[in-house]
């Protein structure tokens, strides 16, 4: 499955990173991608191992605030 998120807070690409990192430490994830100036997240992943408000608590709980779109 492919969820769009909205990722507000981030203001560099360290921040990317660090959103990335985060989410690829849930089970099931298999590709995730950020852009910075949209402030947005793509992820696809296994429905069967995590679902999307587990990403976006995830990306909360790094520091961010995140709705799924």
């Amino acid at each position: 499955m492919k969820q769009n998120f909205s990722i507000n807070g981030m203001s560099c690409n360290h921040c990317v990173a660090k959103v990335e990192e985060s989410i690829n430490q849930l089970p099931g994830i298999q590709k995730v991608k950020i852009n910075l100036k949209k402030e947005t997240g793509t992820v696809k992943f296994d429905e069967t191992q995590v679902n999307a408000q587990q990403i976006a608590a995830k990306v909360t709980e790094t520091g961010y605030a995140t709705e799924v779109m």
